[in-house]
C-alpha cells in the first residue's frame, strides 16, 4: 500500500473537536498555573480538546525532554533537566483542585538517571494519594531498562493500574521504537504483575497503521496475555511531523470494532479499540476488580499502621 496516498489527506473519521466550554480553558489554566507537563500537549494527542473540557488530563513527571528518538512520537529528544523536587506535590495540588476520581502520570524515558525516574513516579504515586485519598492512580511508564530494583521502587507505591506500551508488533519494533525492545516490554508488564503478587491491573497499548500484519497483531495479543496483561488500548498511529514514521494505513472504526471482538474474545478483560484512542483516552472507563482495589487498600493500611507502631 501506497503510504503517500494517505499522507495528503486524512479519511473523514479522524476528526478532532476544538473546545467549546469553560472546562477546556480551567483545566488549560490549572496546569499553567502549576507550571505542569501533560502528555496531552507534549504527544499532541488528538483527544486533548475533549478530555481537557471534560477537566481529566494526562500529567506527564520528570520534565519534557526524552532521552530517546522513538520514531512515532512528538515529545522532543533532548537532554533532560534535573528533576524538580517539588514536581509530586504540584501534581497531587491538581489532582485535588480537579477533584480527580482517577488520574494517569507518566513519564518521558528518562535513561540518564540511575532509576530510570521510578522513585520520581514513587514520590508522585504517594503525594497524590495523600492530597487525593480514595483516587484511583493509574502510571504509564516507561521500562526503566527492565531493571528490577526500579520496577520495585514503583510498585512499593502501590499503583491501582501499571502501564506500558508494547506500541507495535515484534517486527516493528526496532523501526518504531528507539532502544526499546519487544520482550524487554513484555517482561517489565509481567515482572510488575508478579511483584505486586497480582495487587495491580497491567494495562498496554498498541499503535496500528504502522504496516503490522494480521498475525502480528494476534501474535502480539498472546504475547500480552502471556504476560498476564489484562487491559488493552488500540488506536490510529498518526503523523505528528514529516520527520517521523509515514503512516502506512488509516485503518477503518470498523476494524478497529472488530479487533476489539477479537482481543475480548482471547481473554482480555477490558479493550479501547478505535482510530483516536490513545493509552489515557477515557481511562477511568476501566475499573480495576474490587478484589484487588481491596487488597490494594488493606496493603497500605497495614503500612501506615505499622509506621504509628
Amino acid at each position: 500500500m501506497d503510504a503517500s496516498l494517505h499522507l495528503d489527506k486524512k479519511p473523514p473519521w479522524i476528526k478532532v473537536r476544538l473546545p467549546n466550554n469553560p472546562v477546556f480553558w480551567d483545566t488549560k489554566s490549572l496546569v499553567s498555573d502549576l507550571n505542569l507537563v501533560t502528555v496531552c500537549e507534549e504527544a499532541q494527542c488528538p483527544n486533548r480538546w475533549e478530555c481537557w473540557g471534560q477537566g481529566t488530563a494526562t500529567f506527564m513527571i520528570a520534565g519534557e525532554k526524552c532521552t530517546r528518538a522513538c520514531g512515532f512520537c512528538a515529545v522532543k529528544t533532548a537532554k533532560p533537566d534535573a528533576l524538580e523536587e517539588d514536581e509530586p506535590l504540584r501534581v497531587a495540588e491538581a489532582t485535588k483542585r480537579m477533584n480527580l476520581n482517577h488520574v494517569v502520570i507518566t513519564a518521558v524515558a528518562r535513561d540518564d538517571l540511575e532509576d530510570g525516574g521510578a522513585k520520581h513516579f514513587q514520590e508522585t504515586i504517594r503525594e497524590v494519594r495523600r492530597a487525593n485519598p480514595g483516587i484511583i492512580i493509574e502510571v504509564l511508564v516507561p521500562d526503566f531498562n527492565d531493571k528490577d530494583w526500579a520496577l520495585e521502587m514503583v510498585m512499593e507505591a502501590k499503583p491501582h493500574i501499571f502501564n506500558h506500551n508494547l506500541e507495535t508488533v515484534e517486527r516493528l519494533t526496532p523501526l518504531v521504537r528507539s532502544r526499546a525492545r519487544y520482550e524487554r516490554s513484555l517482561s517489565v508488564l509481567k515482572k510488575a504483575k508478579s511483584i505486586a503478587n497480582g495487587k495491580v491491573a497491567t494495562k498496554s497499548g498498541m499503535m496500528l497503521g504502522l504496516g503490522e500484519k494480521p498475525d502480528e497483531i494476534l501474535q502480539a495479543f498472546d504475547d500480552l496475555l502471556a504476560a498476564d496483561v489484562t487491559v488493552l488500548t488500540l488506536g490510529q498511529y498518526l503523523r505528528p511531523t514529516p520527520m517521523h514514521l509515514p503512516v502506512v494505513e488509516y485503518v477503518t472504526p470498523e476494524r478497529f470494532d472488530e479487533w476489539k471482538e477479537v482481543a475480548l474474545n482471547k481473554g482480555f478483560r477490558h479493550v479501547a479499540s478505535g482510530p483516536l484512542v490513545r493509552s489515557s483516552y477515557h481511562a477511568a472507563d476501566f475499573r480495576p476488580e474490587q478484589d484487588v482495589l481491596a487488597a490494594i487498600e488493606a496493603d497500605l493500611s497495614a503500612s501506615i499502621s505499622g509506621q504509628d507502631n
